[in-house]
This record gives structure tokens, sequence and C-alpha cells, in this order.
């Protein structure tokens, strides 16, 4: 007894330096930040001229006739010509820059939900989105609108790419909950009826792919998320004190192996859910190439085939107002849940450890995130037209 205790009391002292440790040096690093930017333009003409030819193949390759792409329209040139003009407000056009002129759009024709046989909604969410603060909200609504939401169990290492075999279980188990049921699991998009079953409403999120990536480097370096980890998973070692002083900026400039985005890689090791597309591609093995000009079509073919609604962070009014009316079973009432609990809802997962990050490093990385980017886009465009289909715009 006396040895389990002064054993809990170790690994309280431990948990508690090690925040205090985090904390001071991530202070640390703030101000190392403006030193590295004076440094930024030089290192950032060499970096950005070898993935440049690292990407070459990748930017020259031609799109391909998909649906996906009439729909995406010119939204990819209007982000990219804020680019080129320095403008830091890219992903922040209103929406009626993404919609065509006088042009009316028909909500049933855009409402996926429509083809679903039963009320399950599936929500494979993609890693740093604010799924966080939705899973939240739906447990709220479930109360309200009568449904049972069901996630996975925390797990040490996530499958979100599965095999054939894998992935049966995982439609057989979804397919069980008895309807209206939620569930939520960060996983790649599956075909239900490769397995004998009927559809389930599918939803997600989608973020600014250079921010995204940008969060999740910090995330994992978050105290309260060491922390957490070592709690649930005790026999997890804790990380290296040189990785834990990491800082973005200096690890992309340094061309460290964590923070090289290589376009047409399929295994970098380093297992940070870089491919926002994958979770919309499948778990087909093309899908898993980074920045892959056939998983990111491939992924536009599944979302406007069999996703009801896929939300953007950047915009969660009018994700919201989407979903309330496109998929109105779970999110009636969404809008006003969400914003009568604001204060607590946008501090989940809320990371006060991630320092702000140069528009220049951020531009390296767009050049290796092409696709990534028009996925997202493309996403976005769709978002304003269901909007634009509810609200008479």
């Amino acid at each position: 007894m006396l040895s389990r205790f002064f054993s809990s009391e170790w690994i309280a002292l431990a948990s508690v330096s090690l925040t205090v440790f985090l904390f001071i040096h991530t202070q640390i690093l703030t101000a190392r930040i403006e030193e590295i930017k004076q440094e930024a333009l030089t290192a950032a003409a060499a970096f950005s001229a070898h993935e440049n030819h690292l990407s070459s193949a990748s930017q020259e390759k031609s799109r391909g006739d998909f649906s996906g792409n009439n729909v995406h329209s010119n939204a990819q040139e209007q982000y990219s010509s804020d680019q080129q003009g320095g403008s830091s407000s890219g992903l922040q056009h209103h929406h009626r820059q993404y919609l065509h002129p006088k042009k009316k759009y028909n909500a049933t024709a855009l409402n996926n939900t429509r083809n679903s046989e039963k009320e399950t909604l599936f929500f494979n969410r993609v890693p740093k989105v604010g799924s966080q603060t939705l899973m939240d909200l739906m447990q709220r609504l479930s109360i309200a609108n009568g449904f049972q939401f069901h996630r996975d169990k925390t797990q040490k290492v996530e499958t979100i790419k599965m095999t054939y075999y894998e992935e049966s279980r995982l439609t057989t188990m979804v397919d069980m909950f008895t309807p209206p049921s939620v569930y939520v699991k960060h996983t790649c998009f599956s075909n239900f009826t490769r397995h004998g079953y009927s559809m389930p409403i599918y939803m997600n999120i989608v973020r600014d792919p250079i921010e995204r990536v940008i969060s999740w480097f910090y995330y994992i370096r978050a105290p309260w998320y060491i922390i957490e980890r070592k709690q649930v998973f005790p026999e997890l070692p804790l990380p290296h004190p040189m990785w834990l002083k990491k800082d973005f900026e200096s690890c992309v400039l340094n061309g460290d192996r964590e923070c090289m985005f290589i376009p047409g890689e399929y295994h970098d090791g380093v297992g940070d859910h870089r491919r926002q597309t994958m979770f919309f591609c499948g778990h087909d093995e093309k899908c898993v190439e980074f920045n892959g000009e056939w998983a990111m079509q491939k992924a536009k073919r599944n979302v406007e085939k069999h996703y009801a609604v896929v939300g953007v962070l950047e915009e969660m009014d009018i994700t919201l107002k989407v979903l309330e009316n496109y998929i109105p079973r779970f999110f009636a009432g969404a809008s006003h849940v969400y914003h009568d609990n604001l204060s607590s809802m946008v501090k989940i997962n809320k990371n006060m450890y991630k320092p702000p990050v140069s528009e220049q490093v951020k531009n390296i990385l767009r050049q290796n995130f092409t696709n990534e980017i028009e996925f997202y886009e493309f996403c976005k465009q769709r978002l304003h037209m269901q909007h634009a289909a509810v609200t008479n715009l």
C-alpha cells in the first residue's frame, strides 16, 4: 500500500514538473521565433527551390475530367491569386465569391441525406479540424433530438487505413447500431455496400491544410496531451527533450524530416495525419500518396456522392446552418446550442502552447500542398452552395 502511494505521488510530481518545463520552454520558443523570422526569407528561398524540384511532377499533371472539378470552379484560382498578391485573408473570402452569379441552387439536389436508407450518422472525423467541439455539440444534441451517441475508444495508435477485413468489421459494427445513432471515429471513408450494408449518412469537417499540420505539430507537444496519453497508456515512454524543443518554423527551414512534406511520398514514417484527402478517398493504397492527384479526385467524387455535409472549421456558423438544414434529425437546434455554450466549446482542445508561424514559412509549405489545398477549397465551395440553396442567396 505504501509503495503504491509513493508511486502515485511520483507520477503526479513528474506530471507537474513536465507541465512546468514545457510551459517555460514554450515561452522561450515564442521569443526565438522573432529571431528566426529575420533569417526566414534567405533560408526559405533555398528550401523552396529544393521543394519545387520535388513537387514539379505533381504540379504539372493535367486535371482529370471528374465531376468534382465542375463544383470546384474558380475557387483555387482565387486562392492562388490572393496568395501571390500577398493577402493574408486568402482563406477568408465572403461566401458569395464561391458561387456562380445569379445562379439558383437546389437544396434537394445537393442533399445526400435523402439517399440513406437508415438514420445512422457516421462522422469519420479528420484530426485537428475542431471535431472535439463538434462531438461535444452532438452529445448535447443527442438528448434534445433523441438519438444515441457512440464514439471509438482512445487508441494507442489510430488505425486510419484499414485492411478489407478490418473495414468489414467496422461496417458490421456501425450497421448494428439502433437508429437513430451517431458513430464517431478517426478513419478513412468506407463504402458500406462493398460489405453488404446500406450506406449511413456521412459527414465530416475540413480545415486549411497548412493550419492543420501546424496545429498537429504543437498539439502532440502540449503538456496536457502528453500527460493524458501517459495516464491512459502508462507504458508509453516520455518524449525526448530534444523533440519537445522543436519549433515549427525551425523544423521547416532546417529541412527536418518531420517537417518535410514531399509530394508523391507514400510512407513517410511521421504519422502526423498530413493527408486530409485520405479520409475522404478511402482505404485504397493510392489514397496514401501525399498530395496525390488520384487521391484528391477520388476524395472529391466521394464527397459529392456520399457525404451529406462536409463542414469547414473556419466557417462554423455556415457549417452549423447547413447541418441543421441537411441533417435535421441530428442537428436541429445546433446553432442555438453552440452559441449558448460558446465560451466552453471554443476552449475544447485549444492549445495555448502554439506560437504563431510566419507567412513566409506557410508559403513554403503551400507549394507542396497544392492538391490538399484544392480539395479544401472544393469542400468550401460545396458548403457555400448548400448554404445558398437554403438561404436564397
